[in-house]
C-alpha cells in the first residue's frame, strides 16, 4: 500500500521547523563570528591585553604548532583516560544503583554516605589518590571514576524507585520475581535515565581527568594547560582550553548518537 501524501498544512509545518532550524544555526554561527572579529579587533588595538587574554589569530597558530608537536598525542590521552573513566563509573555506578535498589536495608544503611561523598570535592582527595593508587594514568583514571560514580549511583537509583508501580503491581501480581521486575520493567522503563547520566558522566568524567592531569601527568591537555601557566605560554593555555571544549562536545555528540542508535534498535 502507498502511503499517501502529506497534506498541505504538513508539508507547510516540515518547511517552517526547517527555516527554524536553519536560523538558529546561523544565529549561532554569527554570534561565533562576531565574538571572534570583536576579540581580534580589540586585541589588536590594545583594548585588553592580548598577553593575558591572546587572540584568534595568535591561538590559530599556536595550533598548528601544536598540530606539528605530537597535539593528538596529548588529545588521545586525555580521551583514553576520560572514556575508561566513564565507563568504569557507569558499570560500577550502575551494578551499585541495582544492589541499593534490591536492598532497601543496604541503601537505607548507605544512603548517609552517598550523601556525604556526592558533597565531597573529589578533586580534594587528589593528593591521597596520588599516595594510594601511584602517580600516573591509574590516579588520573580514578579520579574520573570517583566524580562518575556517585552521580551515576544516585541518577540510577532515582529512577529504578520511580519505576510506574502499576507496571511493578501487575507483574507481580503475575507471580513475576524479582528479578524478572527489574530485567522487564525497571531497567527497561529507565533507558533514557541510564543515558541521561552518561550525557552528565562523559563531563564529569573529563573534569576529573583534566583535575587529574593538573597534579599528575606528562601529557594529555591538562598537563598542556598546566605547562603554558607555567612557562607564561597563554597562547597554548588558550588553545588547549579551546581544544578541550571542542573534545567535550564531540563526546557528548557521541553519547547523543548512541542514544538513538539505542532507541531506535529498543523500540522506546
Amino acid at each position: 500500500m502507498n502511503n499517501a501524501p502529506a497534506s498541505q498544512e504538513r508539508l507547510t509545518y516540515l518547511k517552517k521547523k526547517k527555516q527554524r532550524k536553519r536560523m538558529i544555526l546561523c544565529c549561532q554561527i554569527g554570534i561565533l563570528v562576531v565574538f571572534l572579529g570583536w576579540w581580534e579587533i580589540a586585541a589588536r588595538l590594545g583594548f585588553i591585553d592580548s598577553f593575558i587574554l591572546s587572540q584568534p589569530s595568535r591561538i590559530y597558530q599556536t595550533f598548528i604548532n601544536m598540530a606539528q608537536n605530537n597535539l593528538f598525542m596529548h588529545i588521545g590521552v586525555t580521551v583514553y583516560e576520560t572514556l575508561v573513566g566513564f565507563i568504569l563509573g557507569v558499570i560500577f555506578g550502575t551494578a551499585f544503583a541495582i544492589i541499593f535498589w534490591w536492598s532497601s536495608f543496604i541503601s537505607k544503611v548507605s544512603e548517609p554516605y552517598l550523601v556525604v561523598l556526592n558533597s565531597l570535592p573529589k578533586i580534594a582527595l587528589g593528593p591521597v589518590i596520588i599516595v594510594i593508587v601511584g602517580a600516573g594514568t591509574k590516579a588520573i583514571i580514578f579520579m574520573a571514576l570517583a566524580i562518575s560514580l556517585i552521580v551515576t549511583i544516585l541518577e540510577m537509583l532515582n529512577g529504578f524507585r520511580h519505576t510506574d508501580k502499576e507496571y511493578i503491581k501487575m507483574a507481580a501480581t503475575f507471580g513475576a520475581t524479582k528479578r524478572q521486575i527489574f530485567t522487564k520493567i525497571v531497567f527497561p522503563y529507565n533507558i533514557t535515565t541510564l543515558f541521561n547520566s552518561l550525557k552528565i558522566n562523559i563531563g564529569l568524567s573529563l573534569v576529573g581527568v583534566i583535575a587529574g592531569e593538573f597534579l599528575v601527568s606528562k601529557a594529555g591537555l591538562g598537563y598542556l594547560i598546566v605547562y603554558g601557566g607555567q612557562v607564561f605560554k597563554l597562547d597554548l593555555v588558550m588553545a588547549s582550553v579551546i581544544i578541550l571544549s571542542v573534545v567535550a562536545a564531540l563526546m557528548y555528540e557521541g553519547v547523543v548518537l548512541l542514544q538513538n542508535l539505542v532507541m531506535k534498535w529498543y523500540g522506546h
